[in-house]
């Protein structure tokens, strides 16, 4: 697998690159670098462990927990809830660490391990790098310190932070959803309990489609990133608007009353106004990645607000909002990152505060949604390249700048190496279809020219 950790924890398809071994020997070695760095220093260390309802879920989360409960670690089963949930219960029950078994959007046969520090924040690199040096020292013999008697960890389950992570959502709401009604995609994930019984107790008349997790089903044409199904209902049910979640529920896609999608970068320009009207949208900025769309850039110009970019990556965003102390960020994808109110991406979080803003303005999403126009993008990925050389090549620097001058202010064009594969990502936007498809041509034959 390479490096163990990517963006987003340790993934890959379960037992066979995520094997039981791997989640108990990772949980040792989370719990012993936590303990070198002093955060269990003083007492008596806890975790929280969640999942998603993937099958493989099961007999990992009893791996992760056997690890941790060997090294000391009494632990709190909280059971299948979303990942927002578990960074969120880490922080409230004052935990010492949090543990995500989920994949997110990725096919059932996936699982992950992801790791929360105290507080229900992302653990630094440097803590992933010695986890993963540890976990490597242990694997090929190195002996490690086994506490023995009362010095192991208790393991109970935690029934109560179902309600403890949805009377939180409820209490952070700007105004009730009453007379609203909507449609929920739960992705048969991680929400199937938690978003419907949120929007339920908000006033919302609630309809649920994707809701019946049976361990295999998750994700599997329904969820964020398989619309049709939500669409469809929408218009079905005369639903106001529809709410989509991912596997593990930290993403949020919506459909119109018209069944029209509405992205992620859609959904931050209607969250940005309502913040700033609420005075919650500190320095009056949004921080979003590079493949936003220009249309979004557009609109937050024209509303007064800023952008910051960032590479591509949630905890890209993330970090940039921590560091200045921003609000509002997130990704086209739907990955949105309320500050105030969750320490990562939360989709049901989102969902129930873009349903507010339609309860509050009495406008329809649609309305609210046409504060910024999408433009068009046309994306190539240009297989079989040196990616490495996309920002030294000047022959490739040429071609841009021979782009950009045709597009003007009315477009736009990103070259990105893949962060996985041999390619180069080409993305273009233009006011017109046929201009971004011909533009994106082109660079397409300049990347294979250069960079072949």
């Amino acid at each position: 697998m390479g490096r163990l950790f990517g963006t987003d924890g340790v993934r890959g398809v379960a037992n066979a690159d995520l094997t039981a071994e791997m989640a108990l020997g990772l949980s040792v070695a989370a719990a012993h670098v936590l303990a070198e760095a002093g955060t269990f220093e003083g007492h008596r260390p806890t975790a929280v462990v969640g999942r998603d309802p993937r099958a493989s879920g099961e007999f990992l989360e009893a791996a992760v927990v056997a690890g941790l409960a060997s090294a000391g670690v009494d632990v709190l089963r909280v059971g299948v809830l979303p990942t927002p949930a578990v960074a969120y219960l880490t922080g409230a029950l004052g935990a010492d660490l949090g543990v995500m078994l989920s994949a997110s959007h990725n096919a059932m046969p996936d699982n992950g391990v992801k790791f929360f520090a105290r507080g229900g924040h992302k653990l630094a690199d440097e803590l992933e790098d010695r986890i993963e040096a540890v976990y490597d020292a242990h694997r090929h013999g190195e002996p490690w310190e086994r506490p023995t008697g009362a010095g192991v960890g208790r393991v109970r389950t935690y029934d109560e932070g179902f309600d403890q992570y949805v009377a939180h959502l409820i209490a952070v709401l700007p105004n009730r959803l009453d007379g609203l009604r909507i449609v929920l995609d739960e992705a048969h994930g991680a929400a199937a309990r938690v978003s419907p019984e949120a929007f339920s107790r908000a006033g919302a008349e609630v309809v649920t489609i994707g809701a019946e997790p049976d361990g295999l089903n998750i994700n599997d044409g329904c969820g964020s990133t398989h619309l049709d199904k939500l669409k469809a209902a929408v218009v079905e049910h005369g639903a106001a608007l529809g709410i989509a979640h991912d596997g593990d529920a930290d993403r949020c896609l919506a459909v119109d009353h018209t069944g029209a999608e509405v992205d992620g970068d859609q959904i931050l320009a209607v969250l940005a106004l309502d913040m700033r009207e609420r005075s919650a949208l500190r320095s009056d900025t949004v921080v979003a990645t590079v493949m936003s769309n220009l249309g979004f850039k557009l609109a937050l110009e024209r509303e007064g607000l800023k952008l910051v970019q960032t590479a591509v990556g949630d905890r890209y965003v993330l970090e940039e909002m921590k560091q200045h102390g921003y609000a509002l960020g997130g990704e086209q994808s739907g990955h949105v990152i309320i500050l105030d109110h969750a320490t990562t991406g939360d989709g049901t979080l989102t969902g129930l505060m873009l349903a507010a803003r339609v309860a509050r303005t009495g406008r329809s999403l649609r309305e609210l949604a046409s504060v910024m126009e999408r433009l068009p993008q046309v994306l190539i990925n240009v297989p079989d390249v040196d990616r490495s050389r996309v920002g030294t090549s000047a022959e490739l620097a040429s071609a841009v700048a021979e782009a950009e001058r045709e597009l003007g202010s009315t477009g736009r064009v990103l070259l990105r190496p893949s962060g996985t594969e041999p390619l180069v990502r080409v993305m273009v936007e233009a006011a017109d279809i046929e201009q971004a498809r011909s533009v994106a041509g082109r660079l397409a034959d300049a990347v294979k020219s250069a960079l072949g």
